[in-house]
This record gives C-alpha cells, sequence and structure tokens, in this order.
C-alpha cells in the first residue's frame, strides 16, 4: 500500500508534465489536471507503441520518460493548478485515495493477470514486440497498448504493476475537479480492477469521460475523435466508443472530415500492431488477411473460436452440444446458464431494452447516437462471444444516463461509502463471496489479507519451470501451473502446445539466432511430432507426480 502510494505521487507529476508535452501536438479535450495526466497517458502510450517494434521498453526508455515528464512538470509550474482544490475537495481525495490504494494492494485475482497481462508485460519489457508472437502463446497477440503503457513504467516506477490503482486516483481527481458526483457510484466496483494491469479499468474509466464530454458538448471534437479510438486500440470491444464520437463530430457538432485525421492515423497504428503480432488487423479474428508469412494457422483460430463460443456460455455446454442449438436454444441457454452469469446475461438484455425507451422518451440527438452505437457493439459482441466481460461497460454507460440528474453529491457519497465497504469486505474476507456467490468464480482466486501489504502490494511468484526443445525452438512451460506469469522467456501456456499439437503445427523461430525475429508456425515433421509428444507426456506427468 506505501510503495503504490509512493509509486502515485511520483508517477502523477510525470503524467502531467509529458501531458502538458502533447497539448502542443493535439489539443487537450480535458481540463486542469486530471486532464493534462490523460494526456500524458494518450501520449506515452503512442509513442511506446511505436518503439515497442523497434526497441524493448526497458529502463532507458522508462528513465527518458520521467526526466521530460518531471521537467515539464515543474517548469510550467503545473503543481500550483492543484490550489484548486477547497479543503473538503482535499480531505475527499484523500480519503478516495486511501481506499483504492488499500484495495489495490491485495493479490490480483483475475486469471488474465497471469496467463495475459504479465506474460505481455515481460516480453514488452525485455525484447519488444515481436512479430508473430501469437504463434507462441495465441493470447500474447493481443498486446494491447494498456500492457505497452504498463510495461513501459514497471522496471523502476510500478514494478508491481498497481498502474490501474494510479488510473483510480486520476479518475477520482476528475470526479472532484469536474464535480461529476455520479461516477463517485462507479468507484467501488472499479476497485475490483485496480489489483491488476487490466485493460478493462482504462476503457470504462477513459470512455465514462469522453461520454461526459459528448454530453456537455464539448466541440474539441478531432481529440474527442482520437481519444476514442484509442480507447478501442486499448481494448476492441470499445468499438461504439469512436463510432458515437465520430457520428457526435458529423451530424451534431458537424465538423469537417479532416478532424478524423489524428484518430484514424491511432487506427493504422492499431492494425500494423495486430498484424505485426498476430497476422491479421483485429484480434482474434481472420478478417482482413494481408497475407503475412507470420499469421497464425487456421486451424489454432478454429480450436480458439470454438473455445470463445463455449466460454459465452460459461463453459457449461460443449462445442458438440452447441452446435446443435437451435436459434431459440442458442438465446435461452445463454439467458439462463447456472449461476450468477445468468442474472447478468438477463440484465444487460432489459438494459438495452430499457436504454431504447429511454432514447425514444427523451428525443435528444446525442442520446439517440448514443443509444445507437452500443445497440451496434451489443450486436457485435452477441456474434462473437458474448461473454459478460465484453459488455461489462454497457452497464455504466446506461446508468450514468439514467441518473445522471439524480445523483447529487450527498448521495453519491453515501453510494460510495457504502459499496466500498461492501467491496473491502469482499476482498479482505473472499470466503463471503465463495460461500454466498460461488458461481461467481473469481471469489475463488482472491488471496487473504497480510499484514505486509500496508507497505508492499500482495503478488505471487511460481519459479518452477521446465525447459523443452521442438524443431528450432527451445522454451519453457511453468510446472504443475497452467500459466507462464513468472517464466522465463520464451514460455508457451501448456493449453496451446495441447491445441498446436492438435492441429499438427508448432511455433518456431523465424531466425534461430535472433529472437527479436518473431516466430512463424511449421507443419510437424515425423522428428518434430515425436519431440512434441514428450512434451505433452511430460506435462502429463509432472501433475500426476503431484497428487
Amino acid at each position: 500500500m506505501l510503495l503504490i502510494l509512493l509509486s502515485s505521487i511520483f508517477l502523477i507529476p510525470v503524467l502531467i508534465g509529458c501531458g502538458k508535452v502533447f497539448d502542443c501536438v493535439l489539443p487537450n479535450p480535458f481540463d486542469g489536471v486530471y486532464g493534462k495526466a490523460l494526456h500524458g497517458i494518450f501520449g506515452i502510450c503512442i509513442i511506446w507503441t511505436i518503439l515497442a517494434f523497434f526497441i524493448p521498453l526497458n529502463s532507458p526508455v522508462e528513465i527518458s520518460t520521467i526526466l521530460i515528464g518531471l521537467f515539464f512538470f515543474f517548469k510550467g509550474k503545473t503543481y500550483k493548478e492543484f490550489n484548486i482544490f477547497s479543503k473538503k475537495d482535499y480531505i475527499l481525495t484523500i480519503v478516495i485515495s486511501v481506499i483504492i490504494l488499500f484495495c489495490g494492494s491485495f493479490y490480483p485475482f483475475i486469471l488474465d493477470h497471469f496467463g495475459y497481462y504479465v506474460p505481455t508485460i515481460k516480453w514488452l519489457t525485455e525484447i519488444g514486440m515481436v512479430r508473430g508472437i501469437s504463434n507462441l502463446d495465441l493470447t500474447l497477440g493481443q498486446m494491447s497498448v494498456w500492457h505497452i503503457f504498463q510495461s513501459g513504467f514497471s522496471n523502476l516506477s510500478d514494478p508491481f504493476l498497481r498502474m490501474n490503482s494510479v488510473l483510480l486516483i486520476i479518475y477520482a481527481l476528475y470526479i472532484i475537479e469536474e464535480k461529476s458526483w455520479i461516477q463517485l457510484c462507479f468507484l467501488p466496483v472499479l476497485l475490483l480492477f485496480s489489483q491488476s494491469p487490466s485493460p478493462d479499468l482504462p476503457v470504462i474509466v477513459l470512455s465514462l469521460i469522453i461520454l461526459m464530454e459528448i454530453l456537455k458538448g464539448n466541440k474539441s471534437t478531432a481529440s474527442l475523435f482520437a481519444f476514442s479510438v484509442f480507447v478501442f486500440a486499448i481494448k476492441p470491444t470499445m468499438i461504439w466508443l469512436p463510432i458515437v464520437s465520430f457520428l457526435y463530430s458529423l451530424f451534431i457538432i458537424k465538423s469537417s472530415l479532416k478532424i478524423l485525421i489524428p484518430g484514424f492515423l491511432i487506427l493504422i497504428l492499431f492494425f500494423v500492431k495486430n498484424i505485426w503480432t498476430f497476422g491479421y488487423p483485429i484480434f482474434p479474428i481472420s478478417i482482413g488477411d494481408v497475407g503475412v508469412s507470420w499469421k497464425l494457422n487456421k486451424e489454432v483460430l478454429r480450436i480458439s473460436s470454438q473455445f470463445a463460443i463455449q466460454k459465452t456460455y460459461d463453459m457449461q455446454y460443449s462445442y458438440q452440444e452447441i452446435s446443435r442449438f437451435t436459434f431459440a436454444d442458442y438465446i435461452k441457454n445463454w439467458l439462463f446458464l447456472d449461476g450468477i452469469k445468468s442474472v447478468i446475461n438477463i440484465s444487460f438484455i432489459i438494459s438495452l431494452i430499457a436504454l431504447i425507451i429511454f432514447s425514444f422518451i427523451k428525443k435528444n440527438k446525442i442520446i439517440s447516437l448514443i443509444c445507437f452505437s452500443i445497440i451496434i457493439k451489443s450486436i457485435l459482441v452477441i456474434l462473437f462471444s458474448a461473454q459478460y466481460r465484453f459488455f461489462i461497460d454497457v452497464f455504466f454507460v446506461i446508468f450514468l444516463l439514467f441518473f445522471f440528474n439524480f445523483f447529487n453529491k450527498k448521495r453519491s457519497v453515501v453510494v460510495f461509502s457504502i459499496f466500498s465497504i461492501i467491496i473491502i469486505g469482499f476482498l479482505t474476507v473472499p470466503s463471503i463471496l465463495q460461500t454466498y456467490i460461488p458461481s461467481f468464480r473469481l471469489g475463488n482466486f482472491m488471496g487473504r489479507m497480510q499484514k505486509e501489504q500496508i507497505y508492499i502490494p500482495s503478488q505471487y511468484s511460481n519459479q518452477e519451470f521446465n525447459n523443452y526443445k521442438v524443431g528450432n525452438l527451445s522454451f519453457h512451460v511453468s510446472k504443475r501451473y497452467p500459466y507462464n506469469f513468472d517464466t522465463k522467456l520464451p514460455a508457451i501456456s501448456e493449453s496451446y502446445i495441447f491445441d498446436d499439437v492438435k492441429a499438427g503445427i508448432f511455433p518456431q523461430l523465424a531466425d534461430k539466432k535472433n529472437i527479436r525475429k518473431g516466430f512463424t508456425w511449421k507443419t510437424l515433421d515425423a522428428k518434430e511430432r515425436s519431440q512434441a509428444e514428450k512434451v505433452i507426456n511430460s506435462i502429463k506427468n509432472t501433475y500426476q507426480q503431484n497428487k
């Protein structure tokens, strides 16, 4: 907790200083201290994404950025802008920050932390953005812009990967500075994302801030659209935001099409990044084949697609069962899954219907555009993989639109206080969730509170791994554990080894002398198949030995 505080005190001025630099490149659509910090995040992400193609995001990159940020923070005397806060504002900010720091100090429990977030950050800091890395481990092909941002600061400033906690403090500054009190109601839920570098948190926070600017009639359409595309680049399921931003610029502000240029440049960078790591413009679908030699194998994509469909139904049905569903079965079985997922799915559909009705009643152009964009996003999510984590942002947007005028400061503080206590209770005593909501599986992965987390955030280590070789690739696999968050690079998750061998292929180095040249896949010959089968047998045996 204390170390996250020190990181926050250090990093927020750096982000503000960098924000002042990027104000000279693209107008900042946001006001105040929080606005400069957000602009700093935006600019650093873009620059580091470009750098990651060529170099690892290691200490020299981080130190250079820190020095630039601090220089402009003090040169511009930006620290004086904190004087706009009243004594009551300072007290509220401190209380909220302490809650954020406390919650951020718990053990990570989101499974993607171990299988996706940390491995991605390790690759970026040690090697950089590697061509065709999806051939090694499919999940790594996502390489979210948020993890690029997190990786650059993970060497010195934030080695515990608690940047989401820092962002939540900036969000609290925004809420208090802009008097957007209703958003205090969102903070308790977002505390659940503060222990991991989950991209869900930044996209929710940034989308709500951008949405408020659109509702206020902000005319900085070029910057709003650029920020909206940036959010999409962090997590493509946020496609509704650039859609509504585009329509707002075109039909409400009536801006010229040239304002779209910054946003389209970011979109091109996003596509290039995905083609570089995955082989196609949008992860994880094979749309827009540009014919690169390192693109992912079709059979692996098919297996992944089947798994995504099973995840839609919370793994409660096999793919063969789902393939026999009628159209009515698709809907019924999704709505009435066993456990809490059913409640979430039904709530989602009811919320969408309520949003449509609300839009017709209000007859407001901006609300109608938001409704249209949300419906488009919802249809796409349902068609590809209707997992609740892909549409959780919709609940925040609808709540904001419905209750914007209801929640004043007093009501918001009361809601924030009550639900913060509940969330802290869940984190401190996870057995509550495990006992009363067993279908909420993440509750089973929450670690207990430890006194050491008062000064250092709780984190896991898993040093044991085995070394194998298939073809020209020597790689590591975590021992008796499905993920590789703490495994020496190059590492492959055991599930992808099974998928690759099932598809009759295996990843190989494009240049056996230089890992930065990336990975491709190769059809297994007899010798390589024998090597791969030995790897699979070895993995299975390690689990049997552990019994």
